[in-house]
C-alpha cells in the first residue's frame, strides 16, 4: 500500500485529531453507498480506511515512521515475521503469522541449563530429579477493530507452526484481554506450552465507548430538531432508523437498546445518540426568517447570568 500519510494527504507531523479529521473527511467522500456506480471509489475507501486504522495505532505508527513495518502494517526488516496485526518474532523455525509478537524462551533454557533438581541427570545419591518441564508459552497480538469488538465478530489469527485458527472474543472484550490458547505454545519434555493472546481494540473515528455503551454524536439539521423527523442513524450492528423529536435541543441524548458492547454479566450495552444541531454558516433565509422572531425565554436563569 502507498504511503498511509500520503493516502489520507496529510503531512508527517499531523497530530491525532488532524488525522481523524482528514480521514472522516475522505470518508464521508468515498463510502460505497454514496458511490454505488464507482468502483475506484470503494477501492480507496478501503485504503484510506487502512491508513487510518495504521497512523490511529500510536504503536504502529511509531514503528512506520521508524521504517519497521509498511504501510500494510507488514514487518519492513528482511528477518521480520509476521503480518498486519503485529508480527511473531522470534520463532527459531522462521514461522509466523499477523496476531503474534514474541515468544519467551525463558523456560526452555531453565529446562536445558538449570531445571534438575541436585544430584545430577539421575538424580544423585538417592535425590529424585525434577519432573520435566513444559514448554514454554508464547505470546501473540491481535488488532481488532471497534466494531469487531462490539459484536464479537470471529477472529483469524496465526500461529507460530504456520496454522491458523478461528477465535470467538469473549464477552466484555477490552484492550489488554488476553486469551489463553491451550496447548499452542512451544513443545517441551513435560507437553506443550500454551498461547497468550492480548488484544488490542482499535479506536473508531465517532465512536466513543463507555463502559459497556457506545457514544455517538449525531449532527441534525435545524428543521428536524425544530419539526422533528425519521433519521438513518449508523450502528456497530448496521444502520437503524431513530425518531427525532420535535422541539429537540442540542445535547438531547436517544437511547438505542441493545446496540453497545457485550457484557460478562449477559446482553449489551446501549448506543447512546447525542443530538447535534448543525447550523449552515451565512444562509440568508435563515438570518431572515429568524430576524422577524425572538426567543423570550431567559434560558441562561440557572446560571445565575
Amino acid at each position: 500500500m502507498a504511503d498511509p500519510y500520503s493516502t489520507l494527504g496529510v503531512a508527517k507531523t499531523a497530530s491525532d485529531t488532524e488525522i481523524k479529521s482528514a480521514y472522516r473527511k475522505l470518508a464521508k467522500e468515498l463510502h460505497p453507498d454514496k458511490n454505488k456506480d464507482n468502483p475506484k471509489a470503494s477501492e480507496k475507501f478501503s485504503d484510506v480506511t487502512k491508513a487510518y486504522d495504521l497512523l490511529s495505532d500510536k504503536t504502529k505508527r511509531a514503528q512506520y515512521d521508524r521504517g519497521e513495518i509498511d504501510g500494510d502494517g507488514n514487518p519492513a526488516m528482511p528477518f521480520g515475521y509476521g503480518g498486519g496485526g503485529g508480527g511473531f518474532r522470534g520463532d527459531p523455525r522462521g514461522q509466523g503469522g499477523f496476531g503474534g509478537e514474541s515468544a519467551d524462551f525463558g523456560d526452555i533454557f531453565e529446562g536445558l541449563f538449570g531445571g534438575r533438581g541436585g544430584g545430577g541427570p539421575f538424580g544423585g545419591f538417592g535425590g529424585r530429579s525434577a519432573p520435566p518441564q513444559k514448554g514454554a508459552n508464547v505470546a501473540y497480538r491481535l488488532s481488532v477493530s471497534f466494531i469487531d469488538a462490539a459484536t464479537q465478530a470471529p477472529q483469524r489469527i496465526a500461529l507460530a507452526d504456520g496454522a491458523t485458527i478461528d477465535l470467538k472474543l469473549p464477552a466484555g472484550v477490552e484492550t489488554g484481554t488476553q486469551m489463553r490458547l491451550a496447548g499452542k505454545g512451544q513443545a517441551g519434555p513435560g507437553g506443550t506450552g500454551d498461547g497468550i493472546v492480548t488484544i488490542t481494540v482499535k479506536d473508531h473515528p465517532f465512536y466513543e465507548r463507555e463502559g459497556a455503551n457506545i457514544r455517538l454524536d449525531l449532527p441534525v439539521t435545524l428543521n428536524e430538531a425544530v419539526k422533528g423527523a425519521k433519521i438513518k442513524v449508523p450502528t456497530v450492528d448496521g444502520p437503524v432508523m431513530l425518531s427525532i423529536p420535535a422541539g429537540s435541543s442540542s445535547g438531547k441524548v436517544m437511547r438505542l437498546k441493545g446496540k453497545g458492547f457485550s457484557q460478562k454479566s449477559g446482553g449489551r450495552g446501549d448506543q447512546l445518540v447525542r443530538l447535534m444541531v448543525d447550523l449552515p454558516a451565512d444562509d440568508e433565509a435563515l438570518i431572515r426568517l429568524l430576524s422577524e422572531w425572538t426567543d423570550p425565554r431567559d434560558v441562561r436563569a440557572e446560571l445565575g447570568v
